[in-house]
């Protein structure tokens, strides 16, 4: 990447290697944004990296992260210092879920969800946001779920985490009126992403029937 200061508006997303993430990259770079690509798997993103980059040409970065770490949100902000980054647009999208009886459910699974779905998202939006309101301009996007509507039985943490989100993302917003940045909640149903797999919830007719792919059009008003 040049090291020179990029003139293109800065989008970074987060889980950006499948699903909904890429879709967004992909919207994001088609608009002329330098995105900033962030998951944990690296030859995901720079096969991405290179699609953005051939079909719009524009910059897209790499940044390989787990955003599972509770240090990942600090770590990935100290990255952009180094390399004078600033983000105009945040999408805080990595997140995921798992369908199982809570009782019956391993720690390690619910505590990297609680890591993901929450503290990484809340940290990073603290970390971005000051650069944002010194600029009085900028966006961000928290993608949250239809489950941020209704307790969801056999995914209860998940759905608690979502409603997390959506209830951050509507408190930001009205402490954000008139300053220059807005935060969008993104609430999606059942979408033809790697989320059903990696929760276990293939099978349930939830997803079984489900035929949204992973589309987003129209864009939302905020881009």
């Amino acid at each position: 990447m040049n090291s020179s200061a990029p003139t293109a508006p800065i989008a970074l997303i987060t889980g950006a290697s499948g699903g909904i993430g890429y879709a967004l990259s992909h919207e994001l770079a088609q608009r002329g944004y330098h995105t900033l690509l962030v998951a944990r798997s690296t030859d995901k993103l720079e096969a991405l990296a290179k699609e953005l980059r051939s079909q719009y040409k524009t910059e897209a970065t790499v940044i390989a992260c787990d955003l599972g770490a509770p240090t990942s949100a600090v770590e990935l902000v100290k990255h952009l210092q180094v390399k004078k980054l600033a983000v105009d647009v945040l999408v805080n999208n990595a997140g995921f879920g798992y369908l199982g009886d809570f009782a019956a459910s391993d720690w390690p699974t619910q505590a990297s969800m609680l890591q993901v779905n929450i503290s990484t998202l809340v940290q990073l939006t603290q970390l971005i946001l000051p650069q944002m309101l010194e600029r009085k301009s900028g966006k961000i996007l928290n993608v949250g779920s239809t489950g941020s509507f209704s307790p969801v039985p056999t995914m209860a943490v998940y759905a608690a985490t979502k409603a997390f989100v959506l209830s951050f993302s509507e408190a930001l917003a009205s402490e954000l009126e008139g300053r220059g940045v807005t935060i969008t909640a993104l609430c999606p149903g059942a979408t033809q992403t790697g989320f059903a797999e990696r929760a276990n919830a293939e099978g349930t007719l939830l997803f079984k029937f489900s035929n949204l792919p992973c589309r987003l059009k129209p864009w939302p008003a905020w881009a």
